[in-house]
C-alpha cells in the first residue's frame, strides 16, 4: 500500500512516525527549510509515548506527477488546502483516497465541491502537536488519536485495512461511520480553543481558571455547537458538556497551534475557524458575538 503525506508537520509528522513502521511504502511533500531538514535528518517526534527518529525517509518538495498512491493523507494548514486541491486536480488523484487532516469544516466541502466524482471521506486529528524552532515535532500531552471514515457512505474494505494495519503498530487511529459528527465535535472546541488562546495569549488552563475567559470559551463553543444545528448535525449527548470535562483534564500549559504561529508572526487559521463561524452565521440567522470578538480582537493587533 502506498502512502503520500503532504504536509509534515505535527500532524503529519506524527502519523508518518508510525506508518513508517508498517509495510507501507510511505513519501512525504514538505517545502523549503522543512525540507531540508527531512532530507538531511529525518522525522524527529518528542512525545510522552515514546521518543521516535526515522531517517532517510523518502521526501519530495512537489507532489510527484506519474506515481499512484492508494492513500494521500493532508495535514496543510487550510490557508494552503486551495493551492493543494488544485495541485492535486493537475496531477490527479488516480483513484487515491483522500484523507484530509485539516481543522473546520472546510476540506470536506472542498473536496467534494472540486472532485465530483470522488467519494469524499472525512478525517479528524485529536493532538496536540506543533515544529518547534529546531523542526522537531513536540507533542504535548498524550492525546493522540484520529478518525476516518466516509462522509455519506459505508466504509470499504482498503479503508478498513489501512486502520488495521496503521493500529497493529500501535497508531490509534480509528474508523468511524458517521464522521461528520467526529468533525463537528472537534469543531465546536477547536474553533474556541484557537481563537481564546489566541485572542487571550493564554493557555488552556489559564483561560480555565478565569471565570469571564472560561465563560467566554463556553459561549463561543455553544455558538458552533448552534451552527452545526443548522448543518443537520445530530449528536446523541450535548458536545459542550462533554468538552468542558475534557478540557478540566487536560495538561494547564496546553495551548492551540493558531497561538504558537500567532507568537511567531505566521499566517493564522483564523478566517477557516472563527471567520467561518461568522459567515455561515450570518447565512442561518444565528448569533456569535463571541467569534466576532476572536475575530475583531486578533485582527485589531
Amino acid at each position: 500500500m502506498k502512502i503520500l503525506i503532504i504536509g509534515v508537520g505535527g500532524v503529519g509528522g506524527f502519523l508518518g512516525s508510525y506508518l513508517e513502521e508498517t509495510d507501507f511504502d510511505i513519501t512525504y511533500v514538505a517545502r523549503g527549510e522543512r525540507f531540508n531538514y527531512l532530507k538531511n535528518r529525518g522525522l524527529v517526534v518528542h512525545t510522552k509515548l515514546g521518543e521516535r527518529r526515522i531517517r532517510n525517509i523518502k521526501v519530495r518538495n512537489s507532489i510527484p506527477e506519474n506515481d499512484r498512491y492508494d492513500f494521500i493523507i493532508s495535514t496543510v494548514k487550510l490557508y494552503d488546502f486551495d493551492n493543494l486541491i488544485s495541485e492535486l486536480k493537475t496531477v490527479g488523484l488516480k483513484e487515491a483516497i483522500l484523507l484530509p487532516f485539516q481543522n473546520g469544516i472546510y476540506a470536506e466541502q472542498k473536496i467534494s465541491s472540486e472532485f465530483e466524482k470522488v467519494q469524499a471521506h472525512g478525517a479528524v486529528a485529536q493532538i496536540s502537536s506543533f515544529i518547534d524552532d529546531d523542526q522537531i515535532i513536540r507533542h504535548v500531552g498524550e492525546l493522540a488519536t484520529f478518525f476516518v471514515g466516509k462522509m455519506n457512505e459505508k466504509n470499504d474494505s482498503k479503508l478498513i485495512d489501512f486502520c488495521q494495519k496503521s493500529q497493529n503498530v500501535g497508531l490509534d487511529i480509528r474508523l468511524k461511520q458517521n464522521i461528520k459528527e467526529k468533525i463537528w465535535d472537534k469543531f465546536i472546541f477547536l474553533s474556541a480553543y484557537s481563537g481564546i488562546t489566541t485572542l487571550t495569549q493564554k493557555t488552556i488552563g489559564e483561560i480555565f481558571e478565569t471565570q469571564n475567559l472560561r465563560k467566554k470559551f463556553v459561549e463561543a463553543m455553544n455558538e458552533t455547537y448552534n451552527l452545526s444545528k443548522s448543518f443537520g448535525v445530530i449528536f446523541k449527548s450535548n458536545p459542550v458538556k462533554y468538552w468542558i470535562k475534557k478540557i478540566e483534564k487536560m495538561p494547564s500549559h496546553m495551548t492551540s497551534s493558531m497561538f504558537i504561529d500567532y507568537k511567531k508572526n505566521k499566517k493564522l487559521e483564523l478566517n477557516w475557524l472563527s471567520g467561518s463561524i461568522i459567515r455561515y452565521s450570518q447565512r442561518f440567522g444565528n448569533a456569535c458575538p463571541i467569534h466576532k470578538e476572536i475575530v475583531d480582537g486578533i485582527i485589531s493587533r
